[in-house]
């Protein structure tokens, strides 16, 4: 592309040269040719009038006089009496340009050398040539420019839809001057915050995924070691086998959800919920784990209360904050239910030593762990319980206590009512 610009910006400029070029030569040489003659024929008029001055005064034609005022002049001069009087070289024929004058008095022939006319026109057909020659080589180099700051950008601009293919979503905001380019810039610009958009979505919900599958497929995996282990007494196998089921329930619940937030959708499964039943779940799918390590989960506050959510989300932010407590904390699992000012809260909380400091303003962040964890279940937990409507929040930190805040199932009602029933 550049050589073409090249090559089609010197071609015009050559052509606008030549069209221009050739008749102000030709011009030229004609006005330097008549010139001459004119030149020629107001020396002769000159000489004339000295002639006629010096035979008035009676003084005699000095030769070498006349040959000194015009040098380079070949200068014969006829008198009325016919005596001839010539002054300077005489030139061959056809090698010198003449012009004449006469009076009553005298009659004059001049001569100057054509050679003098035509190296005079040579030079200034030389000028107009460099001129040319000039404007040529100015065009070459601001074409050359021209074509670089074109070529350049669409050359950046290849680069970046390469690297935009390739995964690299990094807008570079160049901007080049031209607006066309700087148009094109633009659109990829945009179309590179969009693709690292969707790349980070997919990452972080790959990511999601793993994590909130982790903790399911774990009780999942003990409740079938335990199947296995009792395979000698029947009703215990029944009795696991239906608390595998139930995980597995869960499980696909959970992948669920975690595709309506890939599609930045609500799983709009909120409902009047028993949040003993949720818990008591959550309680025997966990207490094995907590046995293991010598710990014990234990329930406590107020029965019978309901709240507006949907249970495969609140089991998940159950799981995940006993999780939480069995990686980072110690002793005794406390889940207690009471009835706040205007909502149902779940609180579970452990005797360990709690957050530290630094991490307690940022522990619901995405990517915020102590070390012992990927930092993502706290992140989760807390989107899981805004997207029912209700809140996951920081009771205490020393020792750690967590609060999940849901809406009561009479607020619900009550709203509904309003709705139905219309202002009094």
């Amino acid at each position: 592309m550049r050589r073409r610009l090249l090559l089609s910006t010197l071609a015009v400029v050559i052509v606008a040269i030549l069209l221009l070029g050739i008749p102000l030569a030709y011009t030229t040489h004609r006005l330097i040719y008549e010139e001459a003659h004119q030149s020629l024929g107001r020396e002769a008029a000159s000489i004339l009038g000295g002639v006629a001055l010096n035979l008035e005064s009676r003084e005699g034609l000095d030769e070498r006089k006349i040959a000194d005022a015009y040098p380079n002049r070949y200068i014969v001069i006829r008198l009325a009496d016919g005596k001839t009087v010539t002054a300077g070289r005489k030139y061959a024929p056809g090698r010198a340009l003449t012009a004449e004058g006469a009076t009553a008095v005298a009659r004059v022939s001049i001569q100057q050398p054509v050679e003098d006319v035509r190296n005079k026109a040579l030079r200034q057909l030389l000028l107009i040539g460099s001129l040319a020659a000039l404007g040529i080589a100015v065009t070459v180099g601001l074409a050359m420019f021209q074509a670089r700051k074109l070529t350049l950008p669409l050359v950046d601009l290849a680069e970046t839809a390469d690297r935009l293919g390739s995964g690299n979503a990094r807008p570079r905001r160049r901007r080049y001057g031209i607006p066309e380019v700087d148009r094109v810039a633009e659109v990829l610009d945009r179309s590179a915050v969009r693709i690292a958009d969707l790349l980070a979505a997919s990452r972080e919900f790959a990511s999601d995924a793993s994590h909130q599958l982790r903790t399911p497929l774990t009780a999942l995996s003990m409740r079938l070691e335990e199947m296995i282990d009792a395979a000698e007494y029947p009703d215990v196998v029944r009795e696991e086998g239906a608390a595998a089921v139930a995980q597995a329930e869960r499980l696909v619940a959970v992948v669920e959800q975690l595709l309506a937030r890939a599609r930045h959708d609500r799983t709009g499964d909120a409902v009047a919920a028993p949040i003993d039943r949720i818990i008591t779940q959550q309680v025997e799918e966990w207490r094995p784990i907590f046995r293991r390590d010598g710990r014990d989960l234990r329930i406590t506050g107020d029965d019978g209360l309901v709240g507006l959510t949907s249970p495969e989300g609140l089991s998940q932010i159950i799981a995940t904050l006993l999780d939480n407590s069995l990686v980072h904390g110690a002793g005794t699992v406390t889940i207690n239910t009471r009835r706040g000012a205007c909502s149902v809260v779940v609180e579970v909380g452990d005797e360990g030593p709690g957050i530290p400091p630094e991490l307690e303003p940022r522990v619901f962040e995405r990517s915020v762990s102590s070390g012992k964890g990927t930092g993502l279940g706290l992140y989760l937990a807390r989107s899981l319980a805004i997207v029912d409507g209700g809140r996951l929040e920081l009771i205490s930190s020393r020792p750690a206590v967590f609060g999940v805040f849901l809406r009561p199932a009479a607020d619900a009602l009550l709203a509904v009512e309003r709705v139905v029933s219309g202002p009094a």
